[in-house]
Order: C-alpha cells, then sequence, then structure tokens
C-alpha cells in the first residue's frame, strides 16, 4: 500500500462480503476458457477510467501479459503505429499502453471503432454498418486477447453508450463475451437506482455482470455504503461488491495543463515545467476584485495553493503577481499560486506585460479568451481525465484505488485462474 492516503484510519481494504461467493480464484498450470473483463460505468465522471487502470495494475502483479482493449471511442489522439504510420487512437488507450508498457499490442487493435465528428449522421445514413464495427471489433479483440494471458476492456460511459450506431457496451460486450463490472459512485438509493438500469441492458444482451465496485465513497459514510451496497446486490442480484472506494479529492481536481486545453485559444506561461502540472480545486479558486494592495496582502498573508482569476484589464494585478513571485523566490519561499487572465478576446494584453513574463523566471499564467464570469463556471464544472503527461496523478489513482479491490474474486466471477507459477511467486 505503498502512496496510499487514507484520512481515516477506519477505512482499510478487506475482503468483500462473500456468504454466496465462497471460492476463490485457483492457481491452475492451465487456466480454463477465460472470458474478457469488462469495466462499464453507470453514468459520465464515476471514475471508470481509473478503476479501469488500476485493475490493470493489479492484474500485471498476477498475469505475464495483461491486454488491453477499447472497443469504442469518442476522443481521440494521433500517435505513431509499430511501423511508424500515424493512427488515430482513443486518448484512454494511449495512457494505458504507455503508462503500463503493453507493447505486446498492436495500437490499431486496442481502438478498433472510434466516433469522430459525423460518424454518427453516417451510421444513420447507412454508410457504416453493424456488421462492420462487429468485424472491426471481433478481430481487434482476437488479435489482442491472442497475445494475453488475461484482456482488459474498458467501456466509453454507461452500458448504453453508443447505442444509436448499434455498439452500445453492453451489446459489445456480449459480442466478445466479456463478463461485465459495472463501476458507480459512492451512495445508496441513487446508487443502486443508476446500477438497476444498466444491469438491465446487460440482461438484455445476455451479459453477465460479474460485481460492482463504488468509488468516491464519502469518508464519514463509508462504513454504512460498504454493508448496505453489499447486501443489496446480494439480496437482490446475487452479485459481489468487488469494491469499495473511498474518495481522494485530489483526483479530480485539474492540472493547468488540463484548464489550457479546456479553453480554446488560450496559453499558459510557465517558466518550469513542473508548474505546468500543479493541480487545483475549485476551493482554490479566488476571483481578484479588489485593489493591488489588498490583492498583495492576500497573496502574503495565504500559503496555500490558490488560484486567482483577473480580467485581462487588470494590468495592475498581473505586475503585482510577477513581482510578488520573484520577492517570495528571493526569500527562498515555496510558492503555490497560479493566475488565470481572462477577457483576452475584448481587451488583449499589452506587450510589455507579455515581455516581461517572457523574458523573466515568473510565476505560471494561464491566459483565456473568456470572459471572468464564463471562465469560472467552466473551471468549476469542468471535471479532469487522465493524460499521459500527468503521470503523478496517474500513479496516486492506481495507488489509492488498487488496495480496496477484491481480485481475488474478481478473478473468479470472471473466469480467469492466476497461472500456478505467478500465483506461488506473488
Amino acid at each position: 500500500m505503498k502512496n496510499l492516503r487514507i484520512v481515516s484510519s477506519s477505512l482499510r481494504p478487506r475482503q468483500a462480503y462473500r456468504r454466496p461467493f465462497s471460492s476463490v480464484a485457483a492457481a491452475v498450470e492451465d487456466p480454463p476458457n477465460k472470458s474478457p473483463i469488462y469495466v462499464a460505468a453507470t453514468r459520465q465522471h464515476v471514475g471508470k477510467t481509473t478503476t479501469s487502470l488500476a485493475i490493470m495494475s493489479g492484474l500485471q502483479k498476477r498475469f505475464d501479459r495483461v491486454g488491453f482493449i477499447k472497443p469504442v471511442g469518442q476522443v481521440c489522439l494521433t500517435v505513431q503505429d509499430e511501423w511508424g504510420n500515424d493512427i488515430d487512437v482513443d486518448k484512454d488507450v494511449v495512457v494505458v499502453r504507455n503508462h503500463f508498457g503493453l507493447d505486446h499490442c498492436p495500437y490499431q487493435h486496442m481502438s478498433p471503432v472510434r466516433i469522430p465528428p459525423g460518424y454518427t449522421r453516417d451510421y444513420v445514413d447507412g454508410h457504416i454498418t453493424s456488421s462492420s464495427q462487429h468485424e472491426d471489433i471481433l478481430e481487434s479483440f482476437e488479435v489482442i486477447d491472442s497475445v494475453s494471458d488475461v484482456t482488459l476492456c474498458e467501456g466509453t460511459g454507461h452500458c448504453a453508450v453508443g447505442s444509436i450506431v448499434g455498439a452500445s457496451n453492453a451489446r459489445v460486450a456480449s459480442w466478445i463475451g466479456g463478463k461485465m463490472i459495472l463501476v458507480a459512485n459512492g451512495g445508496l438509493g441513487s446508487t443502486f437506482d443508476e446500477l438497476e438500469l444498466n444491469r438491465v441492458l446487460c440482461d438484455y444482451h445476455n451479459v453477465e455482470v460479474a460485481g460492482v465496485i463504488v468509488n468516491k465513497v464519502q469518508h464519514d459514510k463509508y462504513e454504512q455504503t460498504q454493508y448496505y451496497i453489499e447486501k443489496a446486490l446480494e439480496t437482490n442480484w446475487g452479485i459481489p461488491l468487488l469494491g469499495c472506494i473511498p474518495d481522494r479529492p485530489f483526483l479530480g481536481c485539474p492540472a493547468l495543463v488540463d484548464l489550457e486545453r479546456l479553453f480554446e485559444g488560450s496559453f499558459l506561461l510557465a517558466t518550469k515545467e513542473c508548474q505546468k502540472l500543479k493541480h487545483y480545486s475549485v476551493r482554490d479558486i479566488n476571483l481578484v476584485a479588489t485593489s493591488l494592495a489588498v490583492f498583495l496582502r492576500n497573496l502574503r498573508s495565504n500559503q496555500d495553493r490558490t488560484l486567482y482569476l483577473c480580467h485581462s484589464s487588470r494590468v495592475d494585478i498581473m505586475l503585482g503577481f510577477l513581482m510578488e513571485y520573484q520577492r517570495t523566490k528571493a526569500l527562498g519561499k515555496p510558492w503555490e499560486a497560479a493566475l488565470v487572465v481572462c477577457g483576452r478576446e475584448e481587451y488583449e494584453l499589452p506587450d510589455n506585460v507579455m515581455d516581461m513574463y517572457l523574458k523573466c523566471e515568473a510565476p505560471p499564467m494561464l491566459v483565456c479568451r473568456e470572459g471572468t464570469k464564463a471562465t469560472m463556471e467552466r473551471i468549476m464544472a469542468y471535471t479532469p481525465k487522465h493524460n499521459n503527461e500527468d503521470t503523478h496523478r496517474l500513479e496516486i489513482a492506481v495507488n489509492h484505488y488498487e488496495p480496496f479491490i477484491d481480485f481475488d474474486l474478481l478473478l473468479e466471477r470472471t473466469g480467469n485462474a492466476i497461472p500456478a507459477a505467478k500465483s506461488a511467486s506473488a
């Protein structure tokens, strides 16, 4: 449990409630017919990708070669494949392949179906068929699975996402014979309601739900949530709770580089590369609507990490921010603040201010086109996603999630047995 930080000492990983699930995954020389592990969410922003990262990490400790595929992708990046050709793949594929070193998985087969703008219209118009998607996904899965001891599949959103193009998560899982793991946010009534909606769709497509992982559970309700969700799952469905993960607010905090991507036409001025990866929560936002003197007094007295917002017309605030940074660094004190300058579309920054930030050691400053109100609203509503650059957040996410997942039960429920040699060395 290295690097695991738990706020309450009572929140410790423990085995899931197992009365109906007494056996554990056996270690055998020749595993039986394995099933791909398919991870889907109950709705958006519940931590599906983070859960997939943690499962991948745990699987790599138990198997020599773990495959990964995201059958249907929406947000893509251009990368070079094994032959040096440019290829578009889902962004999560890039993160997983690079972070876990999955060189045995060809890029082209890790992201077989991608849905760029216009794809849905082409499908409805008949230019793309369900059978062609089915063939592409099945071929790619078979290639990945044939060179892997176990294959992890990450869905896109909840089980119905992709329905309009005939490739919902539930349907795709049925194509490849996957066992579904549903990921939901912590809670009781609303959590179970969302799980039920997704379970029904899985049943419709004859996809077995192997278990549930509940995350982002409030610390003061952790034991209550774990107990009652376990009991409800067992009583109503006969399905186990595979993991109950306490909330780690840091994982929902965007870095400055995330905000730079969020605002089209923005640019980030940062002297040091590490400044781009500093994270700020919505509680760290402070709108500057005071005089320069009051702002500087607040800046000097507040040593916490703070994200200040000001309008691009406030040249005094920008220069004061720069001067205070240099004074603080000269005293050998740490600096945690960043400045977001809003409204560049209507009020361009003076050239002399830009020159000062570019020619000397400067604090991080993000310059956005949108106005102050719109910028603040978008930051407060934004949920950051994992990316290749922010390896620090990736490692924290995996280290936090993985110990709370019952891998023995997960493997038992998905029909994947740990090889005897690997089990003995674990």
